[in-house]
């Protein structure tokens, strides 16, 4: 089973939607094989990598509420990710551009380890609070992952991948993706935002059983 899923690092409807889907799995089968695929987007391709801006601060500007609104929409994310496992610290995130994060998981991809890539970067962003975009950070994950160092800092420097990742920024356009994350199970089925588990159960369970019709 094929899934493509745009989604952005610094998303948290991305990391728990990641984790929605993985609940989903599990309880549709103990044995679900998914080929996850993961395309690149950016909320803010414009985004400085480094700023002395809290992302309440960033949020409240952005839509043009006060940071009082920024905080309870935090507040409400974490309780989101606390119901899945997942442990968002609000207060230590680095807002950051995204884009070498991004020229990495394409590196990655090529190593089967583009999922294992992607949880070390969420947990990263979102957990330990880590400028997501510093080489020295970016390389520690490659290694982690098994990407050689010479190869980790030639990927973030933009010299590979700068290609692949606008390609996968293209696609979206042309599927009219303005959001993410975005889905889409063996090219056909396509599910927009963190949906719930048991939308992810239904989805999943239809491409199985026409998997399974197809093979008899």
């Amino acid at each position: 089973m094929n899934i493509k899923i745009w989604s952005d690092i610094a998303c948290p409807f991305c990391y728990i939607g990641k984790k929605h889907l993985e609940i989903a799995a599990e309880k549709v089968s103990k044995d679900l094989q998914m080929d996850v695929e993961w395309m690149s987007f950016q909320l803010d391709p414009n985004a400085a990598e480094s700023t002395d801006k809290s992302i309440y601060e960033l949020l409240a500007q952005k839509y043009g509420h006060d940071l009082e609104w920024a905080h309870n929409m935090n507040d409400n994310m974490v309780q989101m990710g606390e119901k899945v496992g997942l442990e968002f610290d609000m207060d230590a995130l680095q807002p950051t551009n995204t884009l070498k994060a991004h020229l990495l998981l394409h590196e990655a991809k090529g190593l089967g380890k583009q999922t294992e890539l992607k949880d070390l970067l969420f947990e990263a962003y979102f957990v330990k609070g880590q400028n997501i975009s510093e080489e020295a950070i970016l390389i520690s994950l490659a290694e982690e992952v098994g990407i050689d160092t010479d190869r980790a800092k030639e990927v973030v420097e933009g010299k590979v991948h700068a290609q692949e990742v606008q390609d996968d920024i293209l696609l979206a356009q042309r599927y009219g993706i303005q959001g993410v994350p975005f889905f889409i199970i063996n090219d056909k089925y396509a599910l927009s935002g963190a949906q719930p588990v048991e939308a992810f159960e239904q989805a999943l369970t239809k491409v199985l059983e026409e998997q399974q019709e197809a093979s008899v």
